[in-house]
C-alpha cells in the first residue's frame, strides 16, 4: 500500500463527516460540494461523485440529510441536500471520534519516536 492510497483510505473512511461538514455551512448541491472539497483541501484531495452520491445516500437514509429539488430559473434542475439537526449531531460526534483517535494516533507515534 503507497502512501497515497493509506491517505485516500483515512480520508474516505470520514466521508460522511467531510459531507456533513460541508453542509453545515448551508444547503447544497452534488457538485458544489465536490468542489467545495477540493478548495477545503487546497487541492490536496478530490472526492469522486460515486463516492459523494453513496455518501448522501446512506446520510439521508439515515436522516442526517435532507434533499429537495432547487427551482433552477436556468438549466438544468439541481437536487440540493440540507443537514438536519440529527446531522448536526452526528457532525458534533463524528468530529469527537477523529479528535480521539487523532490523539491515540499522534500518542503511538510519539512513543516511537515518529513524530515530535
Amino acid at each position: 500500500m503507497t502512501t497515497r492510497d493509506a491517505e485516500s483510505d483515512l480520508i474516505r473512511g470520514n466521508i460522511d463527516a467531510i459531507v456533513l461538514c460541508a453542509l453545515s455551512r448551508g444547503d447544497s448541491y452534488g457538485y458544489e460540494i465536490l468542489k467545495g472539497v477540493a478548495q477545503g483541501s487546497e487541492g490536496a484531495y478530490e472526492m469522486k461523485e460515486p463516492s459523494l452520491y453513496t455518501s448522501l445516500k446512506r446520510l439521508e437514509s439515515q436522516g442526517f440529510v435532507e434533499s429537495y429539488w432547487g427551482n433552477e430559473s436556468q438549466g438544468a434542475r439541481r437536487k440540493y441536500y440540507h443537514i438536519t439537526e440529527g446531522g448536526q449531531t452526528e457532525l458534533a460526534e463524528a468530529t469527537s471520534r477523529w479528535v480521539r483517535a487523532r490523539t491515540i494516533i499522534d500518542r503511538l507515534l510519539r512513543q516511537s519516536g515518529g513524530i515530535k
